[in-house]
């Protein structure tokens, strides 16, 4: 979440006017994340996240993200909901964007997740990923091998301003995925995004999952990986076996990896780490000074990539993963 389109008081109540959502009393932006603007509403009736979708999420792909909100809601899985409009419709337009008014979700993202979290993480995906079934609109993943190679192209010739070398590093790494890459994995809807601020929880239990706008079809086994880039790692950039292994058997307890995705493990970890790297540079480089948001540091998912360089088998990730029982 991020703002980079501000809207005015009077603009805001006009487009409130289109749903049953009571009265404006306060509202702030969030500057957290990359890619909408977002804001917190308070209002007479219920606080409210309102969403204007910027330049990088294609209008095309909203009836995806909120119709597969609305899906996974049915079939039990906690997440915010897009408010109707008074005709019905699930999309508006505020200060030239498409724009949509999303239930609030209580709970907050955890600083600093322990191991048992991790494990309610797991569980909470592979739920996710079983209750995506059945969902019949499809969304190819826009930031898998191919968006890859267009971010980098756009970022290679800076790339050594970041850190001398990195220009041949990341190439090589490219070649080697596009070589290696495992094609006949279980596929369905994938979240592509569960970091720490996407998940809430109210105490120790989690209380559910957001910021479906990256979500589209691609190998569930390679969303396992993007949680465990996200959420096995510590500050100084160690992987937390007991964190991994927590992850790992909550997921198993739910939808058991099978032999092909636990083989696979290792290099869908290096695609998903090079993926957040490579948006991180392209952030990181072309980012407006004066943006309503907080830049990450793209180095950060370079160690993590040269981490799973080093791991060969899943048991390096988790050593009782093959135990795992449903």
């Amino acid at each position: 979440m991020a703002v980079y389109t501000d809207i005015t008081e009077i603009d805001l109540n006009r487009f409130l006017a289109e749903y049953d959502v009571g009265e404006l009393t306060s509202y702030k932006g969030i500057a957290e994340g990359v890619e909408n603007s977002n804001f917190l509403l308070h209002t007479t009736k219920d606080p409210l996240i309102l969403t204007l979708y910027e330049k990088r999420v294609e209008k095309s792909d909203l009836p995806f993200f909120l119709g597969l909100m609305q899906h996974l809601s049915e079939r039990g899985l906690s997440c915010p909901l897009p408010l109707p409009r008074r005709d019905g419709e699930l999309l508006g337009e505020l200060s030239g964007r498409p724009a949509a008014l999303i239930s609030f979700l209580e709970g907050m993202w955890l600083r600093k997740p322990e191991a048992k979290h991790c494990r309610e993480v797991g569980r909470a995906l592979a739920e996710m990923h079983l209750a995506g079934e059945g969902f019949e609109i499809r969304r190819p993943n826009a930031l898998s091998l191919e968006g890859w190679k267009v971010l980098w192209d756009k970022s290679a010739e800076r790339a050594d301003e970041v850190e001398k070398g990195l220009e041949d590093e990341i190439s090589a790494e490219l070649s080697y995925l596009e070589a290696h890459w495992p094609k006949d994995l279980p596929a369905g809807v994938i979240h592509a995004d569960l970091f720490q601020d996407n998940v809430f929880f109210l105490g120790d239990k989690l209380s559910g999952l957001i910021d479906f706008y990256f979500a589209c079809n691609d190998l569930l086994a390679y969303d396992v990986s993007i949680c465990l880039n996200a959420w096995c790692f510590e500050k100084d950039g160690s992987y937390n076996v007991t964190k991994g292994s927590a992850l790992l058997e909550g997921y198993c307890s739910v939808r058991p990896l099978s032999a092909a995705e636990r083989d696979a493990l290792p290099v869908l970890s290096r695609g998903s780490a090079l993926r957040f790297f490579l948006t991180r540079l392209y952030d990181w480089l072309t980012t407006p000074e004066g943006a309503l948001v907080v830049k990450k540091d793209p180095l950060e998912y370079l160690r993590k990539l040269r981490f799973h360089r080093q791991v060969s088998t899943t048991a390096e990730y988790a050593p009782n993963i093959e135990v795992a029982t449903p």
